[in-house]
């Protein structure tokens, strides 16, 4: 046996850990000098091979062999700030990635990653990790304002300017090269990516101008920039529109046959007076046995957008209709949206219905789903059918036909939300922005819109479809797509359970299990409270996101055991998909080769559904935000009074009746240094005692609204409405065990002067409480987020340092991306 395999057999076998030279020589019988002088090197040779260490104390052991490295790999989610979340698998928590160990990892990216941390249930931490490799980029192309070098630096550097998107996860300028299109400057454009960022440029990339969108001053191309920043376009394919010209604009006789035939029901659509796409008909009546019978009739997609058809392929790319102040960016072309797959009144329309029992308590005691054709009485407006609730008498003469329906339908509406109520369904009462802008696109008024009884009740009839057919796959064990909403995570409930303690608001159970009913009562509780505001919106962030899942995990929201969304297949592509699941598999009785392939196909659908959902919401709130900071830039200096919408360390949100909504930054608090106090999410004058935490009502002015990043500033105001704490001063005090509600002297530890002078994030702006999650399929409202600002880059391509190494390389580099 050679002696370096003598020396790590002995060192492996021994009952020591480290030995010292001499006495690992004695044991292997190395103790004469000639044959210690070779033992000594051969040790030597033993570290240099890091197979032996010396310890401190010069003795020797076995290097500890380093464990393989695993890496899985994932979806990166950027956040704006900086940080981002790996999804590895949909059944397992999102993977924390920390700002500086994304490894230049952009959203959508598949990314390797090494986990540093697991995931701790007890104590709410999520695993977190560190991007060791990007596998494939998802972005491909950045659009944006083209902001032109001078020719002393495009001399310099062989680049003609760079590219600023408004996607607020593309933190990076885009330079481009002569190679590519020379856009004027300011113009919006279209520049393919040639290089990402990395360790040497962490800051920008580089691309080619591959088309002039518009120019600035062009009508319309705000809202267009925004929605081409985040890939959504309006264009179709030419194979997509070909597909959608060859549908008929009337549906013959030869597909009617074999449906169940509603024509002779009295059904009729009830929607916004501009709707266009017209995807759900409904009817009621009374049955002889004292129960209801209710028809929801959904536009049957799946009979024209044909599975891996071109329709169907771009529909699935799409995801979603996206809806934003002006205009419509639809999943299917108009020719179907507003065409055949419209329910328009009184012609044919070809669908899937799904008719109930329901009896005078809420339950559904009998159904049927199938493939139907139905002509609609009329086609109905919500105003309309609210007056008709209203007993307005010259609308209910216009729509005698069908008022005794509406007059049924208001009763069986009435009836479904109260089953919801019993077993717990949360209703949180949230305000959605209509923002009227001129034939320019510019806006010109923005206010709540309104929700009345018609639109409550359509709800309540598409919820209970959507639950019916979700139960029907359930009890079928059949594959299938749920829309679930998990329970809140433990320390987000935990926090809102703090939270509601400070108002004097016990909650009962714990944050590591709560029931809806608990919550449900909770909200009853605090209605018409000085803190309903404040408290129904932390509940509200507390809960989780709505998504897509192959598994039934439930809807907590709406404390219903089975749920998807069957009603809207025209805007929404998983309601197309469980119309095809519905013809395909809905009956239970087809071979077990196509339930292994739709149980193959759901995940992928799910998760990617998911996705595109994120993306039209974040498109939408981006334009909202435009349009009203857009709306305050005429009414910069005017006061308003408004209500704290949010309290963090570096400001306060401030919401006005309109629900515009503006940041005061605590460096514009003159004369009074202000603590954080974060258990209840206030700010208080360390000497004065005034006090600003959410809810409160503050008069402010408007000082700053910049339509290019959507911001809008507030200044502070002096009011009436000022709160002074005497016992809330700034000061270390022992924290109190018992709070009042209200504005009523609201006892917590105080934050010390030393902690609360670390960084405010001055200049920045962060999200909003980390924003509220929309997570009810029948609760309207777009949630706010205040989006944070970037840090410009330190350095742009063109500095000093760049030149040449840049040029001569990177210019050349972009041909092999």
């Amino acid at each position: 046996m050679k002696i370096k395999e003598l020396i790590l057999d002995y060192l492996a076998q021994t009952a020591k850990k480290a030995l010292s030279a001499e006495e690992l020589a004695l044991a292997l019988g190395f103790n004469k000098a000639r044959d210690y002088k070779l033992f000594v090197k051969t040790l030597a040779e033993l570290e240099a091979e890091h197979l032996v260490n010396f310890t401190a104390k010069g003795k020797v052991e076995l290097a500890k062999k380093e464990l393989p490295k695993v890496l899985v790999n994932g979806i990166f989610r950027a956040n704006a700030a900086g940080f981002g979340f790996v999804n590895i698998d949909a059944e397992e928590p999102d993977v924390f990635i920390a700002r500086g160990k994304t490894a230049f990892a952009l959203d959508g990216d598949e990314v390797a990653l090494e986990l540093d941390k697991n995931a701790n249930a007890l104590k709410g931490t999520a695993a977190e990790g560190h991007v060791v490799e990007i596998i494939r980029h998802e972005l491909h192309q950045v659009v944006g304002t083209f902001v032109s070098l001078s020719e002393e630096e495009r001399q310099a550097t062989g680049l003609i300017g760079f590219v600023k998107s408004r996607n607020k996860k593309i933190p990076y300028a885009v330079y481009l090269s002569d190679e590519g299109l020379i856009p004027e400057n300011k113009a919006i454009v279209r520049a393919e990516i040639t290089h990402y960022p990395d360790a040497e440029f962490p800051q920008t990339m580089q691309g080619l101008a591959t088309e002039i969108v518009g120019q600035a001053d062009d009508q319309g191309i705000d809202v267009l920039e925004v929605l081409a920043s985040m890939d959504i376009v309006s264009e179709f394919p030419a194979e997509v529109i070909a597909q959608a010209e060859s549908v008929p604009e009337e549906v013959p006789e030869s597909e009617i046959a074999g449906r169940v035939d509603y024509r002779n029901e009295i059904t009729f659509t009830i929607d916004g007076a501009d709707a266009k796409d017209l995807d759900d008909a409904v009817h009621a009546k009374r049955l002889g046995n004292g129960n209801f019978e209710l028809g929801v009739h959904i536009a049957d997609v799946s009979h024209y957008v044909t599975e891996n058809s071109p329709l169907d392929k771009e529909a699935y790319e799409r995801g979603t209709s996206v809806y934003v102040t002006d205009r419509v960016v639809p999943m299917l072309p108009e020719r179907l949206s507003n065409g055949i797959c419209s329910l328009n009144p009184r012609v044919n329309r070809l669908t899937q219905s799904c008719v109930m029992e329901i009896t005078p308590d809420g339950r559904v005691v009998n159904y049927q789903i199938s493939q139907s054709i139905i002509k609609t009485t009329e086609r109905m407006t919500y105003d309309e059918v609210n007056l008709m609730i209203a007993g307005d008498s010259e609308t209910l003469e216009k729509y005698g036909k069908i008022a005794d329906s509406v007059k049924i339908m208001v009763e069986l509406h009435h009836i479904l939300e109260g089953m919801r109520k019993r077993r717990g369904a949360i209703d949180f009462e949230t305000t959605e922005a209509k923002i009227i802008v001129n034939e320019k696109g510019l806006p010109v008024e923005i206010r709540k819109r309104s929700r009345g009884i018609a639109e409550r009740m359509i709800e309540s009839f598409m919820l209970e479809a959507n639950e019916t057919v979700a139960t029907h796959f359930e009890s079928h064990n059949l594959p299938f797509i749920y829309r679930i909403h998990e329970q809140p995570k433990a320390d987000r409930l935990q926090r809102f359970i703090d939270f509601a303690a400070t108002f004097g608001m016990q909650i009962e159970g714990t944050s590591n299990g709560i029931d809806q009913k608990v919550l449900q009562a909770f909200m009853k509780k605090i209605k018409g409270e000085p803190g309903e505001l404040v408290l129904s919106t932390m509940l509200l962030r507390s809960m989780q996101q709505a998504r897509y899942s192959e598994n039934n995990e439930g809807h907590f929201g709406l404390a219903a055991e089975n749920y998807t969304h069957f009603t809207s297949p025209i805007r929404r592509y998983p309601d197309l998909l469980v119309h095809r699941l519905i013809r395909e598999i809905g009956s239970g009785k087809i071979p077990a080769s196509i339930l292994q392939k739709w149980e193959a196909k759901i995940p992928e659908i799910a998760e990617h559904s998911s996705h595109r959902e994120r993306r039209a919401v974040d498109a939408e709130r981006e334009v909202e935000k435009m349009k009203k900071a857009e709306f305050m830039e005429e009414h910069v200096g005017e006061e308003f009074t408004g209500i704290i919408a949010s309290v963090t360390r570096f400001g306060m949100f401030v919401e006005l009746e309109n629900t515009i909504e503006g940041l005061i930054h605590i460096s514009t608090l003159k004369g009074e240094y202000f603590a954080y106090h974060e258990r209840m999410l206030a700010l208080v004058g360390e000497r004065t005692g005034l006090i600003f935490k959410i809810g409160q009502a503050i008069t402010i002015k408007v000082v700053k609204a910049d339509k290019m990043t959507g911001e809008i500033d507030f200044a502070y105001l002096p009011s009436e409405f000022d709160v002074v704490e005497k016992t809330l001063k700034a000061k270390k005090k022992p924290e109190h065990k018992s709070a009042k509600k209200g504005h009523q002297a609201l006892k917590v530890k105080s934050v010390s002067k030393k902690d609360a002078k670390k960084p405010s994030h001055k200049g920045k702006r962060a999200q909003n409480a980390d924003g509220n999650r929309e997570f009810t399929d029948g609760i309207s409202g777009r949630q706010k987020n205040a989006d944070q600002k970037k840090k410009s880059a330190k350095k742009p391509f063109y500095t000093k340092a760049a030149k040449g190494k840049f040029a001569d390389g990177r210019k050349k580099a972009h041909k092999k991306f």
